[in-house]
């Protein structure tokens, strides 16, 4: 994540991966203000196994196109709300999606919505070679179908 104020959103992120058993590192990293430890960290990637990135940020919310500009795992950006944000985080969302041609960003929700489902499309992600994530996912949607149809 691109600052400290971030944590308590992407905590749902972290607590998603956790629940599907995903193992998973926190970092916070500026794009603007430590851009040689974004680039260095990114570039390690592959190296230590890591699969998928998830990149949240609010305002600027250059950090998801930084990470995959410097290597080529699957990156989910999550566009946050900022202190100083725009139309309630509409400048993040922006600067998330709007990637050039040949380095992609999978954009997900602004927020707690976006922090959540970044986990799950990087579960479903890694579930291509995983039957028991798989697995692990389909019990997921199965209970979030049960509460909706429980009285």
């Amino acid at each position: 994540m691109g600052s400290s104020s971030d944590a308590p959103i992407m905590a749902v992120t972290e607590e998603t991966l956790a629940g599907l058993g995903i193992e998973h590192e926190t970092r916070v990293l500026s794009t603007h203000r430590t851009p040689d430890e974004v680039r260095d960290w990114s570039r390690g990637l592959a190296g230590r196994g890591v699969k998928v990135v998830i990149a949240a940020a609010g305002g600027a919310a250059h950090l998801a196109g930084a990470v995959a500009a410097h290597q080529t795992l699957p990156v989910i950006g999550v566009p946050l709300a900022a202190p100083n944000a725009i139309a309630g985080g509409l400048d993040a969302l922006l600067s998330t999606v709007e990637m050039p041609r040949g380095v992609q960003v999978a954009t997900a929700a602004v927020g707690e919505a976006g922090a959540a489902n970044a986990a799950i499309l990087a579960a479903e992600i890694l579930a291509l070679g995983d039957d028991a994530l798989r697995s692990r996912l389909q019990t997921m949607r199965q209970s979030m179908a049960a509460r909706i149809l429980s009285p």
